[in-house]
C-alpha cells in the first residue's frame, strides 16, 4: 500500500512541474486541481490519529475518493463557475454540495498535519465570521450567511485558493523537490561532513557542526521541528560526548534549526510568502534577509565558542572527517547551489530558478557513480516531494480560510486600530506589542502559518505608524520563526528533547538565550535599515559592522569571557554599547564599535601578555 501512495505522490509531483514550468492556468483552476490531489493524497499517507492502522481504513478511501472527485467536479465546470457573479448568483445544488465538501476536506487535513492549533484557529475565525454579529463594536460586523462565507473562501481567490496556497503549490514545492533531490543523492551529508571539516578541530567542534549544518538543512526544509530530528540526531549525542549538559546540547541545536527558515537563498518558504504580501521581488527580499541571518547565527557560534572556551571543551580528532574524503565525491553538490545562485542573479523568476535547482541536482548525481540515482530513487524523490509539502499545504490552505474570513470582516484593521490604542501610538511600544503578538500566534504552528496571520492581523499597525514595507514584514518573519522555539510550547525543543533525553522546558529556555540576538535583531533592523542593506554605501557599511560588533558583545557578555572573565563593570558596558553600535546616527555607531573592540582587543590582548610571561 506504501507502494502505491508514494507512485501516486510522484506521478501528482511530475504535474506540478508540467503545471509550473510549461503550461500558464488560471489560478483558481491551478489551485483547485493543486488541492484536489493533495488531498487525495493526504487521506491515504496521514492517518485520522497518531494510532491508526498501517492499512488505510475505509473512511480515508472515502475522503480521498471525495477530494479527488470535488477536484474533477471543478475542472468539469469551471467554465460555469468562472461565468458566477460572486456573492450575486445563487449556488446550485451540486455547487453548494461541493463546496461545501471542500470546506470540510481542508478543516480535516488541517487537523491531521498541524494538530488542533491551528485547526482550532480556523474554527474560531469561521465562527468569528458567522456570529460575529452578535459582538458589540469595535469586533461586531455585519450579519454573514453560510453561502457568503462559502461564496469567497471557496469560489475565489481570495480565500482557500489565495497568496499561501498558490505560492507552496509554485515555488515552495519546486525548492523543496531541490532539497529532497539534494538529499536523496547524498547532499546532506556532504553539508554535515563540510560543516565539520570547516570547525570540527575548533573548541566546541561538534556544537559548530551543528549550528553550521542545521542552518543548510533549515533553509531548505523550512521547518525546525524537522531539521531538528534530521540533523539533531547526529550533533545532540555528539555534543554531549565532548561534556555539553544535555539541555545546552538541545538548545544548540533548536536555535540552529530555528534560525534556517531566515537563511537565504530559500528560507524554507517564507521568502516566497513575503514576496506576495509585500510586493517587494523575491530578490530584494533575499537580498535583504542575508545580513540579519548571519548576524542571528553569529549570535549562536560566538555563545557556543566562549561557552567552549570557559569549559575548554575539545573534540577527538578521529570524529573529523578529512578534506579529501569529503570533497571525492561531495563536490557535485556545490554545482546546484551555484546554479540556483547564477539564476537569481540573472533575475529569472523563483519557480523557473527551482526547477534549474531539480535539474542540476539530478545532472550532478548523474555525474559519479556514488551518487547517481536509479530509476527507482527518482520516482521516490518525487513521491516523498509529495509527502514532504503536505504539512505546509494543509498549513497555508488553513490559513487561506483565516485570510478569507478577516477580508470579509474587516478584523485585521479593527486589530490594528486595537493595537495602536493600547501603545498609544507610540513606535517602541507598538513594536513590542507586534513582537509579543506574533510569537503567540505562532506557538505551536508551523512558521508560514505564523507569518501569515502576523501580517494580516499586525502588519497593518505598522503600517499605519509609517514603518517601510521590508524592514516591518521582515520583523514579524522573524518572530514568527522564533515561536518554534519559545516556551510554553517551543515544539522544537520537544523534538530535541526526546534525543537529548531532558525536558524541554529546560532547552526550550537555553534556546532563548542562545538566540537572544534573533529576539533583539528585527528592533535593531527596523531602528537602523542599513542592516538590510536599505541605505547609502556609508551607512550600510557602519550599520553592518556594528550590528557584528553589538551581536557580539551580547554574547560575551551573556557568558561572562572572552577568553578571560570579564569584570561585572564589562558585562554591563558591553550590551549597552551593542544597542549603541546599531544606532543610525553615525557617530553614535562609530564610538560604540571603538568601545566594543576595545574591550574584546584588551581581552585578547591581556591573554596573549599573560600566556607569553608564563612561556618565559
Amino acid at each position: 500500500m506504501r507502494t502505491i501512495v508514494m507512485v501516486l505522490a510522484a506521478a501528482f509531483a511530475v504535474w506540478v512541474i508540467h503545471s509550473n514550468l510549461f503550461i500558464i492556468s488560471d489560478p483558481l483552476i491551478q489551485g483547485i486541481l493543486f488541492v484536489s490531489g493533495i488531498f487525495t493524497i493526504l487521506f491515504l499517507a496521514i492517518g485520522a490519529t497518531s494510532r491508526a492502522p498501517d492499512s488505510i481504513p475505509i473512511y480515508d478511501w472515502v475522503l480521498s475518493a471525495l477530494s479527488l472527485a470535488t477536484g474533477v467536479y471543478f475542472y468539469v465546470t469551471s467554465g460555469a463557475i468562472a461565468d458566477r457573479i460572486s456573492l450575486l448568483d445563487e449556488f446550485t445544488t451540486d455547487q453548494f454540495f461541493f463546496g461545501s465538501a471542500l470546506l470540510f476536506l481542508t478543516i480535516e487535513a488541517t487537523r491531521r498535519t498541524t494538530g488542533l492549533g491551528l485547526t482550532g484557529v480556523v474554527a474560531l475565525f469561521l465562527i468569528y465570521n458567522l456570529f460575529g454579529s452578535l459582538l458589540p463594536p469595535p469586533f461586531g460586523h455585519r450579519v454573514s450567511e453560510f453561502s457568503y462565507l462559502l461564496d469567497i473562501l471557496v469560489f475565489t481567490t481570495d480565500g482557500l485558493f489565495g497568496v499561501p496556497l498558490q505560492v507552496v503549490a509554485s515555488y515552495v514545492f519546486l525548492f523543496v523537490m531541490f532539497g529532497t533531490f539534494l538529499a536523496k543523492a547524498g547532499g546532506g551529508d556532504f553539508f554535515f561532513n563540510l560543516a565539520a571539516l570547516v570547525t570540527g578541530n575548533a573548541r566546541g567542534g561538534p556544537a559548530k557542526i551543528a549550528i553550521i549544518s542545521s542552518g543548510l538543512y533549515g533553509t531548505m526544509s523550512g521547518s525546525p521541528t524537522s531539521d531538528v530530528v534530521a540533523t539533531g540526531s547526529i550533533t545532540i549525542p555528539v555534543m554531549k560526548r565532548l561534556g555539553y549538559r544535555a539541555r545546552f546540547a538541545g538548545a544548540v541545536e533548536v536555535a540552529a534549526s530555528s534560525g534556517g527558515s531566515a537563511m537565504p537563498p530559500i528560507m524554507g518558504s517564507a521568502a516566497f510568502i513575503m514576496a506576495e504580501y509585500s510586493g517587494i521581488s523575491y530578490n530584494a527580499i533575499v537580498l535583504a534577509a542575508l545580513v540579519p541571518a548571519l548576524l542571528y547565527y553569529t549570535g549562536v557560534f560566538a555563545q557556543v565558542h566562549f561557552r567552549s572556551v570557559k569549559h575548554n571543551l575539545r573534540p577527538s580528532a578521529d570524529e573529523i572527517p578529512s578534506a579529501k574524503e569529503t570533497f571525492r565525491t561531495g563536490w557535485v553538490f556545490l554545482l546546484p547551489i551555484i546554479g540556483i545562485i547564477v539564476a537569481l542573479i540573472l533575475g529569472y523568476s523563483p519557480t523557473f530558478t527551482a526547477g534549474v535547482g531539480v535539474l542540476v541536482t539530478i545532472l550532478s548525481a548523474m555525474m559519479l557513480k556514488d551518487t547517481r540515482l536509479s530509476l527507482w530513487q527518482l520516482v521516490e524523490g518525487l513521491g516523498a516531494t509529495t509527502l514532504q509539502i503536505l504539512p505546509v499545504a494543509g498549513a497555508c490552505a488553513a490559513a487561506g480560510l483565516v485570510i478569507g474570513g478577516l477580508s470579509m470582516t474587516g478584523l485585521g484593521m479593527k486589530s490594528a486600530n486595537v493595537i495602536l490604542t493600547v501603545s498609544n501610538m507610540q513606535p517602541l511600544l507598538t513594536l513590542v506589542i507586534a513582537a509579543v503578538v506574533t510569537i503567540v500566534l505562532g506557538l505551536g504552528m508551523p512558521t508560514p502559518s505564523a507569518y501569515i496571520l502576523a501580517a494580516v492581523l499586525v502588519g497593518p499597525a505598522l503600517a499605519k505608524l509609517g514603518f517601510p514595507t521590508l524592514p516591518s514584514q521582515m520583523f514579524l518573519l522573524y518572530y514568527a520563526i522564533l515561536s518554534a522555539l519559545t516556551p510554553p510550547i517551543a515544539v522544537a525543543a520537544i523534538a530535541a528533547s526526546a534525543i537529548a533525553d531532558e525536558d524541554p522546558f529546560k532547552i526550550a529556555f537555553s534556546a532563548v538565550r542562545l538566540a537572544i540576538v534573533g529576539f533583539l535583531l528585527p528592533f535593531a533592523f527596523v531602528w537602523n535599515p542599513g542592516i538590510l542593506l536599505e541605505l547609502g554605501p556609508l551607512a550600510n557599511t557602519l550599520a553592518v559592522v556594528g550590528a557584528f560588533a553589538g551581536a557580539l558583545a551580547v554574547a560575551a557578555s551573556l557568558e561572562g569571557l572572552v577568553k578571560t572573565q570579564l569584570s561585572a563593570v564589562e558585562r554591563g558596558v558591553l550590551p549597552i554599547a551593542a544597542i549603541g553600535a546599531v544606532s543610525p546616527y553615525l557617530a553614535v555607531s562609530a564610538i560604540c564599535i571603538l568601545v566594543i573592540v576595545a574591550m574584546l582587543f584588551r581581552q585578547i590582548a591581556f591573554t596573549t601578555e599573560n600566556a607569553r610571561v608564563d612561556s618565559a
